[in-house]
């Protein structure tokens, strides 16, 4: 295996335009350039001449360059002190947090532990010992994190041997996947291009460019459900409540609102929200779930919040970016947001007011993944996160960024 490069500067290597994808159905396929921003919503400088609100200090830099990769970073997941990269040439890589010297140091992985199956890995997700990757080549596929050793081994992939055996020779368990093709429904046929976790981590929800959703057991990674023709188009994101409402994103526009009643068996529509002038690309929660954030290739970011009666109605849009909206990830109250410009940029909500506290540079790429982390034992008047973003510029930055308490 080559060898990968630490730097403690943030020197970015080239980016090569032709890594973008080529399908009409595909969100990479949309431009990076964007539509226009949305002119309906409040905007966000709007907002902060109108209630004279001025954005606290923030400090920020980046503190590391985690290079060396031979392809773009597709995805992010932190799992104790390892950094799980997932590349769009099937590896899964792991850097390790040496918190004593805050150096991030490679972890050397033989090819059969660290890739599998054919093209990008689209989400990582950790529970436990166990790290869930979704995968171009329509796969989920399980891996063993051994802490002790710093190496991944596979476990299984989804669908399971077991759970197709159990399908293939009873015609009702096939659906229709395309004018002249069959397949049963355990089965994602495109891209696997999101995954999350339900609160109690009994259950894996996957989404895929073949509009579906399927929710899977963690036990024994048995497929339970699949919700068919979820959206019109490739479904890009999801996110899930602690009520356990599925949010949806959507290359149709739309956000959709997933939930499972009580004495149910299955899951229901329970609301379409319809904001985006393009394709969405990115969802992330509050950390109480009030709020939701969304990201498109409009290059706004659109603040859902939670009304009286329970539903979610558009407060505002954070706008900024000059490109499409990539990431989002939520970090206790600040929401971090990467985009096709190359930047991402760190806002804060104060009593519904939003406000950009950063704009992070370096990347030479559009910046393609997020994953962030708090520092509680930081004593100070601050508070200490590092946000870490893969790029399509093949590069990973590691950022620190010291906020004021609101």
């Amino acid at each position: 295996m080559e060898m990968i490069g630490y730097n403690q500067t943030c020197c970015s290597s080239s980016y090569n335009s032709d890594q973008s994808q080529s399908s009409n159905l595909h969100p990479e396929s949309l431009p990076l350039y964007s539509q226009p921003t949305l002119t309906s919503i409040p905007s966000l400088t709007s907002q902060l001449n109108h209630q004279n609100h001025h954005p606290q200090t923030t400090h920020h830099h980046c503190i590391a360059t985690l290079n060396g990769h031979n392809s773009y970073i597709s995805s992010l997941a932190l799992s104790g002190q390892l950094l799980c990269a997932g590349c769009s040439d099937k590896e899964i890589r792991l850097w390790k947090h040496n918190v004593l010297t805050s150096e991030f140091l490679p972890v050397n992985l033989t090819d059969n532990t660290a890739a599998a199956g054919k093209g990008a890995v689209k989400s990582l997700v950790v529970l436990a010992d166990k790290l869930f990757s979704a995968h171009q080549d329509h796969k989920i596929r399980v891996w063993r994190i051994d802490h002790n050793q710093d190496k991944i081994t596979l476990l299984a992939t989804l669908p399971t041997l077991s759970d197709r055996a159990l399908k293939l020779l009873i015609p009702k368990h096939y659906v229709q996947v395309r004018r002249h093709k069959k397949c049963t429904w355990v089965h994602h046929v495109d891209t696997v291009s999101a995954l999350a976790l339900s609160i109690d981590e009994s259950l894996l929800y996957s989404v895929s460019w073949d509009r579906t959703i399927k929710i899977w057991r963690t036990t024994d990674f048995k497929c339970l459900e699949s919700i068919d023709n979820a959206h019109d188009d490739a479904i890009n994101a999801l996110t899930l409540s602690k009520e356990g409402h599925i949010y949806t994103g959507s290359a149709d526009r739309k956000i959709k609102v997933w939930t499972k009643s009580s004495g149910e068996t299955k899951h229901s529509l329970v609301a379409t929200l319809e904001k985006h002038n393009s394709g969405v690309n990115a969802l992330a929660l509050s950390t109480d779930g009030s709020v939701l954030y969304s990201g498109a290739c409009d290059r706004s970011i659109v603040v859902w919040e939670r009304d009286d009666s329970g539903n979610m109605v558009v407060a505002s849009a954070l706008r900024g970016h000059a490109k499409s909206i990539l990431c989002l990830a939520v970090v206790s109250d600040l929401v971090c947001s990467g985009s096709a410009d190359s930047t991402v940029r760190i806002w804060r909500g104060v009593e519904k007011c939003y406000y950009c506290l950063g704009v992070l540079e370096g990347h030479k790429g559009p910046v393609k993944c997020l994953t962030a982390s708090s520092d509680p034992s930081y004593q100070s008047h601050t508070s200490l996160y590092l946000l870490y973003s893969g790029s399509l510029d093949c590069d990973i930055k590691v950022w620190q960024i010291l906020v004021p308490f609101p």
